[in-house]
């Protein structure tokens, strides 16, 4: 990657209209992050441009990866102090638009910022940077003998940075929650650059407003996150697998509603339909059973006698509600052998056709009945090929649109299912995302769910807080 030199004339940073010469500002962010940390080669800016939505990619006018917190905060000032729109990126996973860049605005990194600060086994916390990878930061607690529960499907990859400002959820989220459960303690950098804390390392904490909660799941609307406290807990003494196969795709959804009526809180309580079971199967031959109309992966845990107790209910459960077959996991290669297929859903369904489009419409749990058949009924009326699979206990189910966005026929039939999609999911009582965010992807359908009000509320609270309006502009809200 080649740094922009400070003597470079050709770049210019646009703005509300206005263009800015560049050379005092180059030399100003290559003194606080070094001449190798600003990038504006058009190959890197490119790779910078885009996420996991399906929306079209926006280049950046820079690239800055600072190393520090301190220079981290540096960057934000500069930026502030020069009304640039800046962007902040983890891993690049979200799936609603909400890393794109305002087009001749900044892009900040923050994968050089992934030190693990403090683990806590004493007071079950632990202090990190937002550039830490979810699953390396949750191996690191389990070896401890402590858990850390927030599993997006990303994990591999996503950061903690990203969790928080998307709010994050995944497979365990119906028993232990979202990453907004786990956040104890935040320092960000506002608009101007200046460094805010909110929260405690205690678990009671009432010290001024709320900010972290107003941060969590901000999309980086509000804030640039330095650091970040996050709660532990125990490891669970015990935990069981299932797989239930049932021949109708009712059954099983039915079935959710079922456990969860019957007061029992499973750690997951995974859905995947048929297309989904076939696409996993081929992709990573897990041994799922590709004759089923719908499985379902549950997994309870605890104390060894409760888990004994609550996985045999389950299993009575899905008997009276007519399963095929149901079988447990024999050991914790196998258990873990089926998660992982379950985890390659979206990269089994995104072979099949060029382009794929992941939703994340969530309902009320005795509602995924319904929702799964209009889902169904939805593919049929617009000729597409949909995939269903997701984290039914919470009732987030992740229908997936394989489609070719090359064909212009083919992509308005997709555009009109997502409507449609997001129209049922709120004529039941649900919500446009359970866990991927707005972003820019789902801002047009915001007001459909909260009412105009609510928006102008919100985007005064923006104004408030970043008044030249340069914290990843007109994402969640517009503007």
């Amino acid at each position: 990657m080649r740094a922009i030199r400070a003597g470079d004339n050709r770049f210019t940073f646009r703005f509300s209209g206005k263009e800015m010469h560049t050379k005092g500002v180059l030399k100003e962010f290559e003194r606080i992050l070094g001449k190798e940390n600003v990038f504006s080669e058009e190959t890197d800016l490119h790779a910078y441009s885009y996420d996991a939505a399906v929306l079209e990619p926006v280049t950046p006018a820079l690239v800055l990866r600072p190393v520090t917190c301190e220079a981290l905060g540096e960057a934000v000032r500069v930026c502030g102090e020069n009304r640039l729109p800046l962007t902040v990126r983890g891993a690049g996973t979200n799936l609603s638009g909400g890393v794109l860049p305002k087009k001749g605005g900044v892009v900040i990194l923050t994968n050089a910022l992934n030190e693990i600060v403090e683990i806590n086994e004493q007071d079950l916390y632990a202090v990190v940077q937002p550039g830490v990878v979810t699953a390396k930061f949750a191996s690191l607690v389990e070896s401890k003998g402590l858990f850390y529960p927030p599993d997006p499907g990303s994990q591999a990859v996503s950061t903690l940075g990203g969790n928080v400002a998307e709010n994050a959820g995944g497979l365990r989220g119906l028993r232990y929650g979202v990453t907004r459960d786990y956040v104890m303690g935040l320092e960000f950098f506002d608009a101007g650059g200046a460094l805010v804390k909110t929260g405690a390392r205690t678990v009671k904490c009432v010290t001024g407003y709320n900010l972290g909660g107003l941060l969590v799941g901000s999309e980086g609307t509000l804030g640039v996150f330095s650091r970040i406290t996050l709660k532990l807990i125990p490891m669970p003494a015990a935990k069981k697998a299932m797989m239930a196969v049932f021949s109708d795709i009712r059954q099983a959804s039915e079935t959710v509603s079922a456990i969860i009526a019957d007061k029992i809180v499973p750690v997951t309580l995974e859905f995947m339909d048929n297309f989904t079971i076939r696409a996993v199967e081929d992709f990573s031959g897990a041994g799922l059973p590709v004759d089923a109309a719908a499985l379902l992966l549950i997994e309870v845990d605890g104390h060894p006698a409760q888990v004994e107790e609550e996985a045999a209910r389950v299993e009575q459960i899905c008997r009276k509600m007519g399963v095929m077959r149901i079988q447990a996991a024999r050991d914790a290669a196998e258990r873990d052998k089926v998660w992982e297929a379950r985890r390659a859903a979206l990269s089994a369904l995104s072979r099949v056709r060029p382009t794929t489009v992941l939703e994340d419409a969530t309902v009320p749990r005795s509602n995924i009945p319904a929702m799964v058949a209009a889902i169904g009924e939805i593919g049929k009326k617009y000729d597409l090929l949909i995939g269903t699979f997701g984290h039914a206990g919470d009732g987030n189910l992740h229908p997936t649109i394989l489609s070719d966005r090359r064909d212009a026929q083919a992509w308005s039939r997709v555009e009109k299912a997502i409507d449609a999609i997001f129209e049922k999911a709120l004529e039941l009582g649900g919500t446009l995302s359970g866990e991927h965010g707005i972003g820019a992807a789902k801002s047009k359908y915001l007001e459909n769910e909260i009412g105009r009000p609510s928006i102008l509320y919100s985007r005064r609270i923006k104004a408030a807080l970043d008044p030249e309006n340069i914290l990843n502009p007109g994402k969640i809200i517009g503007g």
